[in-house]
């Protein structure tokens, strides 16, 4: 296995440790050894076999640091021990990086505030990218396929442009007829209860409330496998009344919480949000 430790007295190895300190009849006595691999443990009881040439307890440390290979075994590509360790750690770190935003918690910026109160430009949210399964990439497998739930807020690819991620609140699920009319929401004929969404007083008084001019005001009934989406902020927020239904199978992840929060009409000095901090998107 590649992260599987692995030790090799090399010519070098073997010079570093004279340079090191370690004995010269120990060095001497793991000449024989030159070349192989070992694991750990095989390492081990090579040096407690060497009889009078035992090493001390300082210098088999030694010897296992100096002769431990790179987890991705890089030596024939870096010559130094230092960037091997430095490029080791790196490319590990990138890697648990990735695992992580792709299975667990992914950060997402919002630009946009068609999600406001709940949501405000600028926040900063973590989602949970399991909350619908186990997406494998560059492939259309889910592992463990979970259903979203009406009311959750999810992250999903933007039907119009695949590299666009949107976040909404999921109103229609599959089968449900949909239908919006003014302020009110009707999920299979009967009204919504919406405690999160907003009416801006200044908009509302300007153009009404009303779905005119509005492909998907309905009703109209959710396909199979898709959900209608919305934003919370009704009147400036392009979602399923506009550009239709989202494919289930693409949703990425539920949002969460908020872990920071900057305006970002404000300079590097103001605008920082602080009591957003922590906040919980329900």
């Amino acid at each position: 296995m590649i992260l599987s430790p692995s030790f090799r007295l090399s010519e070098l190895t073997l010079h570093e440790l004279q340079q090191a300190g370690v004995r010269e009849e120990v060095v001497s006595a793991l000449q024989a050894k030159k070349g192989a691999h070992f694991r750990k443990r095989e390492l081990l009881d090579i040096l407690g076999g060497l009889g009078p040439h035992r090493p001390s307890p300082q210098e088999s440390e030694l010897i296992l640091r100096l002769s431990q290979q790179s987890l991705l075994r890089l030596e024939r590509i870096i010559p130094s021990r230092t960037v091997r360790e430095w490029a080791d750690a790196l490319i590990f770190a990138l890697v648990i990086a990735l695992l992580v935003r792709s299975f667990l918690f992914a950060p997402f910026k919002i630009p946009s505030g068609s999600m406001i109160p709940t949501i405000a430009v600028g926040d900063h949210i973590f989602a949970t990218m399991y909350s619908y399964g186990l997406h494998i990439p560059l492939t259309d497998v889910r592992l463990f396929p979970q259903p979203v739930e009406r009311g959750e807020i999810v992250i999903f690819p933007f039907p119009g442009d695949p590299s666009v991620d949107y976040i909404k609140r999921a109103i229609g699920l599959p089968g449900d007829t949909v239908e919006v009319q003014g302020r009110t929401v009707l999920v299979n004929g009967k009204p919504l209860d919406e405690p999160y969404a907003y009416y801006d007083p200044a908009k509302e008084q300007m153009y009404g409330v009303k779905c005119e001019g509005l492909r998907y005001c309905g009703p109209l009934t959710v396909p199979p496998g898709h959900l209608f989406m919305m934003g919370d902020n009704r009147l400036d927020s392009a979602d399923s009344r506009v550009w239709g239904f989202v494919d289930e199978n693409t949703v990425k992840g539920r949002g969460r919480v908020i872990y920071w929060s900057h305006d970002p009409r404000e300079g590097l000095f103001s605008g920082y949000r602080l009591t957003r901090i922590g906040s919980l998107l329900r």
